[in-house]
């Protein structure tokens, strides 16, 4: 929790559940990353913040956007970004969306089929495109890989089609898993478009371009990698595989820009516990329906602070107020919260600034989404 977080809620004393974030904690982060990467032209993953505050912050500072949809471009446009700084990222995309995105001025699109492909063509005439290959997710808290991408020999076949169809077969891209942890899966990746790079421009293909994703982690329950340590890595793979010849980079981050900008205060609703049974439930006022959707098979496992933190603590099983069963957050995760935390207190779950507003359900079990705070 940052100090500005801090003194928003101790001063405004907000109603629960809420997200409070601190939007220079966004800069500085995107500024860490522009260190790390210097060479890498950032593309803010829309999808994990879209508030208007965070765009038009990182408008300022020169990023450019990935965006999963043509509403995403709107609201990237109306913060001030220039069409040419938009990205279509997502592979699945309608011809609506497409002949939208392409009026409006996006020239870049992803796509990693021949159905894509064909729609691009026909209604994206004349633009960028760069296919998106499948990779391992290994170390991904979050893994991506099996609704998106497509083989290398695929890719290959598309991306010469691609010039066919006289769209501008601009890159290749991939992405790695979201929360990744471990800096080999991108060195790994980077191999992989390296061989299909080459491929390529033997067969006359003009590629300029090469989309490394996202999925860069930030700290939750445990400590993970810095930032610098995945420059390092790809910087060094891309060296590797590519010598002086490096192409353009592009990156993707979301969770990393924005995830411990933002803290999600949230009001205990009941502690009960059943039988003898050692473990407490503690049911608080959000829960997977109300954003924590990333808590589906508990696999972010976000901090918990308490008014209570520093005295005796034991095992609790956390959930959702929902009348769902499946509104349990965490279960099996040996999470341990103070023994004297009781009905009415406030707890806050931190970094939870990404992934967390745009998954709160509308007004399921009539609950309001959460209110969102930019400071």
């Amino acid at each position: 929790m940052t100090p500005k977080v801090a003194r928003f809620l101790a001063d405004h004393q907000p109603a629960t559940p809420c997200l409070v974030l601190d939007v220079d904690r966004v800069e500085s982060n995107f500024r860490a990353l522009r260190v790390a990467l210097p060479l890498a032209r950032i593309y803010y993953a829309v999808k994990a913040n879209p508030a208007a505050p965070i765009l038009q912050r990182l408008v300022g500072l020169g990023s450019s956007f990935d965006a999963a949809s043509a509403e995403e471009i709107d609201a990237c446009l109306e913060a001030g970004a220039q069409p040419a700084r938009v990205s279509f990222g997502n592979t699945i995309k309608k011809v609506s969306a497409i002949r939208r995105a392409f009026a409006a001025g996006v020239r870049l699109f992803a796509f990693d089929s021949d159905e894509e492909l064909d729609k691009l063509a026909a209604h994206a005439p004349g633009a960028r495109v760069y296919c998106r290959i499948l990779v391992e997710n290994t170390g991904a808290d979050w893994p991506l890989s099996r609704k998106f991408g497509t083989t290398l020999e695929h890719a290959r076949a598309l991306m010469i089609r691609a010039g066919e169809l006289g769209l501008d077969p601009y890159g290749l891209s991939f992405h790695v898993g979201s929360q990744q942890t471990d800096t080999t899966s991108y060195e790994a990746a980077i191999g992989r478009v390296a061989m299909l790079f080459t491929d390529l421009k033997d067969a006359g293909v003009n590629l300029r371009m090469c989309n490394l994703g996202g999925g860069f982690p930030t700290s939750y329950r445990d400590d993970v990698p810095g930032i610098d340590r995945f420059g390092s890595a790809i910087m060094g793979a891309m060296t590797q595989h590519f010598g002086n010849a490096l192409p353009e980079m592009l990156i993707e981050p979301g969770r990393f820009l924005v995830a411990d900008a933002g803290v999600v205060r949230s009001e205990v609703v009941l502690v009960s516990r059943r039988g003898t049974d050692p473990v407490r439930w503690v049911y608080l006022d959000i829960g997977r329906f109300g954003g924590l959707a990333e808590t589906e098979g508990e696999a972010i496992k976000y901090r918990i602070a308490t008014p209570h933190d520093g005295g005796e603590t034991g095992p609790v099983a956390i959930a959702g107020p929902t009348c769902d069963g499946a509104d349990i957050l965490y279960e099996k995760s040996n999470y341990r919260l103070p023994v004297a935390l009781c009905c009415g207190d406030q707890v806050d779950l931190l970094s939870t600034g990404a992934y967390v507003t745009t998954y709160a359900s509308q007004r399921f079990n009539g609950f309001a989404p959460l209110a969102e705070h930019y400071i």
